[in-house]
C-alpha cells in the first residue's frame, strides 16, 4: 500500500464558497502566498528606498530593480494626499498592506511588476500603496480591513479586486477594467513580443475589427478576469497565433502551454458562447491544485470537478490515462490533481471525507446538486471512465461520511450515518436523539442531561435514547452547524422531530418526554376508536 506522510486530519471545514465548492475568487488577504527571506528584503527596498538609485536599464530587470523601479512609479499615499490622489485621477490602482505582514511582503514585487509594465504601456492607471497600518485613517476611509489588499478606483468608485497573484495576473485584471480587455496586433514584431510573454491567451481573428463577432469577443475579454485575449485583423499575424488558422474568416481560439494546445471555438459567435469556451477550456487536462489557482478551480463553469489525490512520484506514473479519461469528458468534468503531501490543499479535503488515503483517493464534486461523491474502486482507466459517465450521468450516490456501526449496546444507543435511518427514521419507538461534534464546548453539558435522563427512563418501553456525533457523520436529514442539538422523534411521525432546548434541565427533559409520549398514547388511542 502506498503509506501517506499526513497525520490524520483533525475536523477543518472545507472553504467552499455558498456551495459544496468556493463559487469566488478568494481575496487576496485570505490566500496563502509564499514567503521567502528574500521577499522580505524586497518588500524592505521598496519601503525604504534612496530616491537617487537608479536601475540599470541595460541589462535584464531582476525583482530588486523592478522594484527601485516601482518606487518611482507607485504613488505613497498618507493623510495629506489621498483623498487628493483617489478624487483627482479617473484611475486609480491602490494596495493596502502593513509592513510586518508576510502576504503584502509576497506580493509587492508582483504589484510593482504590473505597475512597471503599465506604465511601459501608457496605461493612465495611477498605481499607489498606502501603509494601512501608519496610516488608519486612510485604511478607515476605504474599507481596507485585510492585507494585503487591492482596490481599483474609477472616479472615485472603488471596486474590490478579482484577478489571480502574479504580476501577469494584475496587469490583465487592471487593463480589462480600465478599458483595453484586448491587446490588438498589427505587426509580426508586435506578434513575436507578445508570444514571449504569453503562453496563454484567446486569440481572435477579425476583418477590420468590425461586426457582432468582434464586438462580442471584446465584452468577453472585459467579463473573463484570468485570461489575455488578443486580436488582429490581418491573416498572417494571425497565423503567428494560431497556426490552425486556415481561412480569412472570423476566428476564435484558445491557446494554452500544456497538451492539447489549440482549442478551436465552433460555436455561434455569441458572447455567452465565446465566454462559456473560454471559462470551459482554460484548463489544461488535469489542473494541479495550488494556492495560487485554487479560487479559478473552484469557481468553474465546469460542474463536475474531480479530484485526484496522491503522492507526486505516484499520480506521474497514473497521469497518462488520467488524461486519456480527462480529453473524452473536456468541457464537461474538471480534472484535478491534489499532492496528498501538501496538507494545507489536502487536509481539508480529508476532512470533508472523514478519511485519509492508504493509496490514491479519487473524489468529485458535483454542483449541479451540491453534492460530493468518492470513487470506492481502485484507481484505474476503467474504472476512473465508468465513475465519470455515472457521475455526469447524475447516477452516483452522495457521499455521506460516516462512523463504522458500532455493535455495543448502552444506555444511549450510538448512531452514525450508516444506520441512521434503520436506527432513527425508522425505529417504531418513540427516539430522543442528541447532536453533537467533538470540538463542542458547550455540548458536555448537555451530555451529562441527556444521560441523567436516560437513566430515569432506563426500562421504559417505546422509549429509546441516542446520540451521533454530526462532526464525524453525515445525514441529509440531519442538516445543521449548530452543537449541540436536541431532536424528539415521535413514534408515530419521524418525519418531524420536535427541537428541544438545549438549555433544558434534567427535570425539563423527562417533563417534555413523559408529555410527548403520553400525547402520542391517546392519539393512538382515539384512532383505535374511530376504528
Amino acid at each position: 500500500m502506498r503509506k501517506s506522510k499526513l497525520l490524520l486530519p483533525l475536523l477543518l471545514s472545507l472553504l467552499f464558497l455558498s456551495q459544496t465548492l468556493a463559487k469566488s475568487i478568494p481575496s487576496l488577504a485570505d490566500d496563502e502566498l509564499e514567503w521567502t527571506e528574500e521577499d522580505d528584503e524586497e518588500f524592505e527596498s521598496l519601503l525604504a528606498i534612496d530616491d537617487s538609485e537608479e536601475s540599470n536599464s541595460g541589462s535584464t530587470t531582476s525583482e530588486p530593480q523592478l522594484l527601485r523601479k516601482a518606487q518611482k512609479i507607485v504613488t505613497d499615499l498618507n493623510n495629506d494626499n489621498a483623498r487628493r490622489v483617489v478624487e483627482e485621477n479617473e484611475l486609480v490602482m491602490l494596495l493596502g498592506y502593513a509592513p510586518w505582514d508576510k502576504k503584502s511582503a509576497a506580493l509587492m514585487p508582483r504589484f510593482a511588476q504590473a505597475a512597471t509594465e503599465l506604465r511601459e504601456m501608457g496605461s493612465p492607471v495611477v498605481m499607489a500603496k498606502v501603509d494601512a497600518e501608519r496610516y488608519p485613517k486612510v485604511a478607515s476611509l476605504y474599507t481596507i480591513k485585510g492585507y494585503p489588499t487591492l482596490l481599483l478606483f474609477v472616479n472615485g468608485t472603488s471596486e474590490r479586486y478579482g484577478g489571480g497573484i502574479t504580476g501577469d495576473e494584475i496587469l490583465i485584471w487592471v487593463r480589462k477594467k480600465t478599458g483595453m480587455p484586448v491587446t490588438r496586433l498589427s505587426s509580426e514584431d508586435s506578434a513575436k513580443q507578445f508570444l514571449k510573454k504569453y503562453k496563454k491567451y484567446a486569440m481572435g481573428f477579425f476583418q477590420n475589427y468590425e461586426g457582432p463577432e468582434s464586438e462580442a469577443f471584446a465584452k468577453v475579454a472585459a467579463a473573463n478576469n484570468e485570461t489575455q485575449f488578443v486580436a488582429t485583423d490581418k491573416f498572417e499575424i494571425a497565423k503567428l497565433l494560431y497556426p490552425q488558422v486556415s481561412s480569412n474568416e472570423n476566428f476564435v481560439g484558445l491557446v494554452k502551454p500544456e497538451n492539447d494546445k489549440f482549442e478551436k471555438f465552433e460555436g455561434k459567435f455569441e458572447e455567452g458562447e465565446i465566454l462559456d469556451f473560454v471559462e470551459k477550456n482554460k484548463f489544461p487536462l488535469v489542473s494541479v491544485l495550488t494556492e495560487e489557482n485554487s479560487g479559478w478551480i473552484y469557481s468553474s463553469r465546469i460542474q463536475i470537478q474531480v479530484f485526484v489525490f496522491a503522492e507526486q512520484d505516484y499520480f506521474e506514473v497514473d497521469k497518462p490515462f488520467i488524461e486519456d479519461v480527462a480529453r473524452k469528458f473536456k468541457t464537461k468534468v474538471l480534472f484535478v490533481y491534489v499532492d496528498s503531501t501538501e496538507e494545507d490543499l489536502a487536509k481539508p479535503f480529508f476532512s470533508l471525507y472523514g478519511t485519509e488515503p492508504d493509496d490514491t483517493l479519487v473524489t468529485a464534486f458535483d454542483n449541479r446538486n451540491h453534492s460530493k461523491h468518492l470513487m470506492e474502486k481502485k484507481l484505474t482507466k476503467a474504472n476512473l471512465e465508468e465513475f465519470c459517465l455515472a457521475l455526469e450521468q447524475g447516477i452516483v450516490p452522495p457521499y455521506l461520511k460516516s462512523e463504522p456501526v458500532s455493535k455495543e449496546k448502552g444506555l444511549i444507543e450510538k448512531v452514525v450515518s450508516k444506520n441512521f435511518e434503520a436506527a432513527v427514521l425508522e425505529s417504531p419507538e418513540n427516539v430522543f436523539l442528541e447532536v453533537y461534534a467533538q470540538q463542542c464546548v458547550e455540548c458536555e453539558a448537555t451530555t451529562k442531561v441527556v444521560e441523567k435522563a436516560a437513566k430515569h427512563f432506563e426500562g421504559t418501553s417505546n422509549l429509546k435514547f441516542a446520540r451521533i456525533d454530526a462532526s464525524l457523520n453525515e445525514h441529509p436529514k440531519l442538516e445543521t452547524t449548530n452543537y449541540p442539538v436536541l431532536f424528539f422523534y415521535p413514534a408515530g411521525d419521524k418525519s418531524n422531530p420536535l427541537k428541544v432546548s438545549k438549555k433544558s434541565s434534567v427535570e425539563d427533559v423527562i417533563n417534555f418526554v413523559n408529555e410527548k409520549i403520553r400525547q402520542g398514547e391517546e392519539t393512538q388511542a382515539d384512532r383505535k376508536d374511530e376504528l
